[in-house]
């Protein structure tokens, strides 16, 4: 099932969006925080993540990313099955997509691989889907 497209009329800000890790420092250039991950990273305070929100359900599911372990041999068959997991639940995008202020919004992570991770399949799915 493919995600549908805002009605005719419905009117969205433009985003564009990164991934990062969220223990790096906060920078100008960040935009909007947002961490999409189901887990709170280790060890980082609320006041040190600097978020500006917490979307959990944007996160691969428990047995998905159990299921994943960051093995980047699995890296194809994840990004397929995370696609499926969010075209199967596009409300879980909404909060994403109906961010008030255009612009950067950088979709924070805590994986330690930089390439294989869930925030980077989201912002590939994000710019196919919703350009």
């Amino acid at each position: 099932m493919a995600l549908s497209k805002p009605r005719s009329g419905a009117h969205r800000p433009r985003h564009h969006f990164v991934a990062k890790r969220v223990y790096e420092p906060v920078a100008a250039t960040d935009g909007q925080r947002v961490l999409v991950d189901r887990l709170w990273p280790r060890g980082l305070s609320k006041e040190a993540a600097a978020l500006d929100a917490w979307l959990r359900e944007l996160a691969p599911s428990s047995e998905l990313r159990q299921w994943f372990q960051h093995d980047p041999s699995k890296w194809p068959e994840f990004r397929r099955r995370y696609f499926s997991e969010l075209d199967a639940h596009p409300e879980a995008l909404e909060p994403l997509l109906g961010l008030e202020r255009p612009g950067t919004v950088t979709l924070l992570y805590s994986a330690k691989d930089e390439a294989h991770n869930n925030a980077v399949a989201l912002t590939e799915y994000l710019q196919a889907h919703h350009a």
